[in-house]
């Protein structure tokens, strides 16, 4: 019979929900070929973001996928808490430019809409100063420019002149070079007369010092490299694009929480024939010379593969899964050397009351705004101060709490592990200290109304996430590490393996980790290559 003679090799799958089994799944050997008229196998490692996207756009294209992930849920930084009847959304929760999950939907023949509900969000953010002081940012140019006026008037030109140049910034460095792949320093070459005109040598702060001259504004318009690991004193002024971005799409919620969107892009994957399997952790790569071939499983199971795409942490991925020696460009010196963001210490708390004066996301600032990012990114300490962002997402969708209570998240970006802090002591006398400074502010009597909590250290984003030094978005975005600095999408050192995701090309965040899969359109083969 056709095919029978691979049959010792086959992949043999039975479903339970997401969950898949594996069964009598050697690697071929070389010269193996595919059954006649199969589609060529793509095997996607991690199923975040940007992994699900890719699977998604390589089942466009034909190819057979496999997203391969090791937690027992998919979503990796977007998976999901269900406790005591609250849902607790593990990451993202500022969902921007929607029109690139409406591409995947697309892709498939369907529509967004009708699978998930996006809600605006008004105010974007609340940001509340150390001294009592607030700030309402939102999408509406009027109602901003009556803020800054409000705190600063003589302000009010200099923040349209920075909005002008955002706006500059994000045709150039989104619309433009977003989801276009640097894979040779000529391409960086290409794009360098628009850099240095753009001031990307400057820093983001330093962008909105030029025009901005009120500390509490400066600080209102620069936190938005946070968002995607970096300081605002380092990274590159490239990243003051996201202020227009936010401004040109809003910002969105999906109802039921982020995880949403990700159970929305599994069933797009299984519509396709694809395959999502939890419980499946990657062990290594597995090469024929400097080609990747497939994978081996912490199991042991062996999967073949034309194409794998790693949506595991970049810097985890070379260091980890790929031999040292098949390594010239990511040699493990060169990862230890690289620049890393911030990690975060995350604490989920349900109460068992509502607080409904406190808005949807709220930025609660520290005393010090330069000297605390010194110290995070620095100096690498854990300081006795913070700044935290509180997410209440129950101030959109009440049906992630039981009635009459509250969801709530609370961030305190803090260093990655090269700190040397210690998590299992340092975690709880850290999340008290959060919890006095909320109930003594915007939480009313926090401490008697907790019914539901658990936390998340840069330990866990180590141990459970696999991020390099536990760093919660992967690579610092500074100047030397973006664009063609950054781990390629196509892999430098082996073939047919590439990478999506917070640590390659173009970055952090739902934008850039979704921009990333959409990179991979122009630099995977087209699945008739290995007809």
């Amino acid at each position: 019979m056709p095919g029978l003679a691979l049959l010792d090799w086959a992949l043999l799958y039975s479903l339970d929900n997401v969950n898949c089994h594996f069964f009598m799944t050697r690697v071929p050997p070389s010269g193996a070929g595919r059954v006649r008229g199969q589609a060529p196998h793509a095997i996607v490692i991690g199923s975040g973001f940007g992994g699900l996207a890719a699977a998604i756009r390589l089942g466009a294209r034909g190819y057979r996928v496999t997203v391969l992930e090791k937690l027992d849920a998919p979503g990796g930084r977007a998976y999901v808490w269900r406790q005591d009847g609250f849902v607790f959304d593990a990451g993202p929760t500022i969902v921007t430019a929607p029109f690139l999950f409406e591409e995947l939907w697309a892709l498939c023949g369907k529509r967004l809409a009708d699978d998930i509900d996006l809600r605006p969000i008004t105010p974007f953010y609340r940001v509340e100063f150390a001294s009592g002081e607030r700030f309402e940012y939102s999408g509406d140019a009027q109602a901003m420019r009556a803020e800054v006026a409000r705190l600063a008037p003589g302000d009010v030109a200099g923040y349209e002149a920075f909005m002008r140049a955002s706006e500059e910034i994000f045709k150039i460095g989104f619309e433009e070079l977003g989801d276009v792949p640097f894979e040779s320093w000529t391409d960086m070459l290409k794009v360098l007369p628009d850099l240095m005109r753009l001031e990307s040598w400057r820093t983001v702060y330093g962008l909105v010092a030029k025009y901005i001259k009120d500390e509490r504004l400066r600080t209102v318009f620069s936190f938005h490299p946070l968002l995607v690991g970096g300081n605002p004193f380092t990274a590159t002024s490239v990243y003051a694009l996201i202020a227009f971005l936010e401004r040109r799409w809003g910002v969105h919620f999906a109802m039921g929480g982020t995880n949403r969107l990700v159970h929305g892009m599994v069933g797009l994957i299984e519509g396709q024939g694809g395959l999502v399997c939890c419980n499946a952790g990657v062990e290594e790569m597995l090469l024929e010379g400097t080609r990747v071939r497939g994978v081996r499983l912490a199991t042991g199971e062996e999967l073949a593969a034309e194409v794998v795409v790693s949506n595991a942490d970049a810097a985890w991925t070379y260091r980890n899964l790929v031999p040292a020696a098949a390594r010239k460009r990511w040699t493990d010196r060169r990862i230890e050397r690289s620049r890393y963001s911030m990690s975060l210490f995350v604490w989920y708390f349900g109460t068992r009351r509502q607080y409904p004066d406190v808005a949807h996301h709220t930025l609660l600032l520290g005393p010090r705004y330069r000297e605390l990012l010194n110290d995070i990114f620095d100096r690498k300490v854990l300081a006795d101060d913070f700044s935290l962002y509180l997410h209440r997402p129950t101030a959109t969708d009440t049906s992630l709490a039981p009635p009459g209570c509250d969801a709530f998240y609370v961030l305190a970006p803090v260093p990655h592990l090269a700190s040397g802090t210690d998590w299992r002591v340092a975690a709880e006398p850290y999340r008290q200290k959060i919890a006095r400074y909320l109930s003594a502010t915007l939480l009313p009597g926090l401490e008697d109304e907790l019914v539901t909590q658990r936390l998340l250290t840069p330990q866990d984003f180590q141990d459970r996430l696999n991020s390099y030094q536990g760093a919660a978005f992967a690579m610092e975005p500074v100047l030397q590490q973006s664009a063609w600095f950054r781990p390629h999408n196509r892999s430098e050192d082996i073939e047919n393996l590439f990478l999506v995701g917070a640590g390659t090309h173009p970055g952090a965040g739902l934008p850039g980790v979704l921009s990333s899969a959409k990179i991979l359109d122009a630099v995977v083969p087209d699945a008739a290559t290995f007809a």
